[in-house]
């Protein structure tokens, strides 16, 4: 057989080619042209469609127009006024740069285009076919802007035209198109309406992105937004985004995202955000996210595919990864209004659980015996089984407060040392993301003694260092609540000096006679907490007054009060072990000190209120692990997971 003769095709058919390949359903020829009225600064953009966009497709702006000199070439193929060279793509601003959109729009369908400038008397209109001018543009009357109309779409390519889905379902993408554009340039008022009808979608321009959101997507969500920042001088970048709480959810999921102000996709970003909400909502639910990404133009590859859609950036794999982390940190603190649903499975039987979407049911049939365990720490603790324990007496202890303290709340003010920015910086870097998941699904079961508490996650029971955990919690909250402490107020307040006196006759302080004389080491340290107390005062909530007597101390977690016995030798440690000298290491060496204060516990206040700190324990320090802790990696050695449930039954079934 005789090889086939390979020839130039027609130009007619490689423009078609070509335009199938940009123009692929009306909601994508509508996006090149919302791109071109943005990149011609147009602050009003009216769009009309008929019949899905198929029969008509028009836009209107307000934009600086097209020149008269200019409509001649305006459809041919790479011809653009936003890119003279290779080299400029590494510098490129606009949306448009190919040169390609109107060009493979006047191959596929009817175009034509009326535009007036500022300098121009009069507007001129002209119609195009397969890239080029029919006739000389006529002069017209008209305001400054552009009115791109498309009729026929895909006229000449039944297979395309076969293949879209039907007028209201086109329209439908239409809508999303035009929506997502209205929600980031909320500056610019967009008006979508189907012809000779009312309005569908309306922006007035004048909204901000979260009231635009509840105008496109419902109140619903409006109410629910978060908004996340980061600005990243590492991988120089920026982060806007606006997410869900996780006390909202849909079975749809919608992600925004915009890079350079450029619509695009990133599975990876959506996997990782997903990720990140799948700790917190319902199986099969999502969450509405909106990104703004800003990066120089530079870290960003725009010339991927013709359709723009597809981009590629410098360090993707780290900026994504931060920003899945920066996320995750604004919802650890969101979810105090969220109702978990979850299907329990217990001793008596298997139990129905509700969802927010309706009943599920689960039956012997549907389950796995090794995965029937309890999920809620509300529906049977180990104390159940224990007969001797007084209910009545733990309710009281429950209500019991250190009558010494008061506790007070102060004014948040945003945080701008560099120094803190950097400490919590680092917090977030050491995050062990499988300790951190373990601690937002535990449940407690019971305390072991001072040190140790049990608690269960999934189908694993574990063995937690609460001192070592609470610690850690302590001065991570120091770090992330920098400057907007509330305090406790000590009544009455206490002279620093007897209290440092008090801890040098204890046995912790180590002092011995080749250390000075004690007065006059009480003396010295007083004069320096008294030097360093406004400090103190600003930053951390911790009052020292002009007769240097401690006022006030930090409120680190709500309903946690240190431990009075170990108060002495804790403002003896501010003054020998602080390093006042260096911005950094002050407030490092303070808040490890006053978190070191804050963890340790006495055997004293155990022994005579042992269910006030059963309490403590339970319903205050691990609700606080799993609503604030970043565990490090060295957390993972004051872990331990004892056994789980498929252990166990491989244990059983050798029995």
């Amino acid at each position: 057989m005789e090889p086939g003769i390979i020839k130039k095709l027609d130009e007619v058919v490689v423009n078609r080619i070509a335009a199938g390949e940009i123009i692929q359903k009306p909601a994508n020829a509508l996006k090149e042209l919302i791109e071109n009225s943005l990149d011609a600064k147009a602050t009003h953009i009216q769009i009309t469609v008929k019949s899905g966009g198929l029969k008509l497709l028009q836009i209107q702006d307000n934009g600086t127009g097209i020149r008269r000199d200019d409509l001649s070439i305006v459809c041919e193929r790479f011809t653009t006024s936003k890119l003279s060279k290779f080299e400029d793509l590494s510098s490129i601003g606009t949306f448009g740069f190919r040169g390609e959109a109107l060009a493979s729009i006047s191959h596929v369908a009817h175009l034509s285009i009326q535009t007036k400038t500022a300098k121009e008397p009069c507007g001129y209109k002209a119609t195009y076919e397969d890239g080029q001018l029919k006739g000389v543009p006529k002069a017209c009357a008209g305001n400054q802007g552009t009115i791109i109309t498309v009729e026929d779409l895909f006229y000449n390519m039944q297979q395309r035209r076969q293949c879209l889905k039907s007028p209201a379902e086109e329209m439908q993408k239409i809508y999303d198109v035009v929506s997502k554009y209205a929600i980031h340039n909320s500056n610019v008022a967009f008006t979508l309406k189907k012809y000779g009808e009312t309005p569908t979608l309306r922006t007035t321009g004048r909204n901000t992105r979260e009231e635009n959101i509840g105008t496109v997507f419902g109140t619903q969500i409006g109410r629910a937004l978060l908004a996340v920042e980061q600005h990243d001088d590492l991988h120089k970048f920026q982060m806007n985004a606006l997410v869900t709480k996780v006390d909202y959810s849909a079975k749809r999921g919608i992600m925004l995202l915009f890079i350079n102000n450029r619509l695009v996709d990133s599975n990876a970003l959506k996997a990782a955000i997903d990720g990140v909400y799948s700790t917190y909502l319902p199986k099969g639910m999502h969450p509405f996210i909106y990104i703004n990404i800003e990066m120089a133009a530079t870290q960003l590859d725009v010339n991927v595919h013709p359709t723009k859609h597809e981009v590629h950036f410098l360090y993707e794999d780290e900026i994504i990864d931060k920003i899945k982390r920066r996320i995750e940190l604004k919802l650890l603190g969101s979810n105090t209004a969220r109702t978990f649903y979850k299907q329990l499975h217990l001793q008596s039987g298997v139990k129905e659980a509700e969802t927010n979407t309706g009943k599920a049911k689960c039956n012997d049939k549907e389950c796995v015996e090794k995965e029937r365990v309890r999920t809620d720490s509300k529906e049977q603790k180990l104390e159940k089984f224990l007969a001797h324990k007084n209910t009545t007496e733990a309710d009281r202890t429950i209500n019991l407060i250190n009558e010494s303290f008061s506790l007070n709340t102060t004014r948040r003010s945003k945080v701008t040392l560099t120094s803190i920015k950097q400490m919590q910086d680092n917090i977030e870097g050491k995050l062990n993301v499988v300790m951190r998941k373990v601690l937002k699904e535990l449940v407690f079961v019971g305390m072991v003694d001072e040190t140790y508490a049990l608690f269960q996650q999934e189908t694993r029971l574990y063995l937690c260092n609460t001192s070592k955990f609470c610690e850690e919690l302590f001065y991570q909250r120091l770090v992330f609540e920098f400057q907007n402490l509330p305090h406790i107020k000590l009544e009455p307040s206490l002279d620093i000096k007897e209290l440092v006196l008090i801890a040098l006759d204890s046995e912790d302080a180590g002092w011995s006679t080749e250390d000075g004389d004690k007065l006059e080491l009480a003396e010295s340290a007083a004069n320096i907490l008294q030097e360093k107390a406004p400090i103190m005062r600003e930053y951390f909530s911790l009052r020292i007054n002009d007769e240097g007597k401690l006022e006030t101390l930090p409120a680190i977690v709500p309903q946690h009060y240190p431990c009075t016995t170990h108060l002495p030798l804790y403002i003896l440690r501010l003054a020998t072990e602080v390093d006042w000298d260096s911005e950094v290491e002050c407030f490092e060496t303070f808040c490890r000190e006053t978190a070191r204060f804050y963890s340790l516990t006495s055997i004293l206040e155990i022994s005579t209120q042992p269910h006030r700190h059963k309490w403590l324990v339970e319903h205050v320090l691990y609700p606080a692990f799993k609503r604030y802790l970043l565990p490090p990696n060295n957390l993972k050695l004051q872990l331990y997971e004892l056994t789980s449930l498929p252990r166990l039954y491989k244990v059983f079934e050798r029995c």
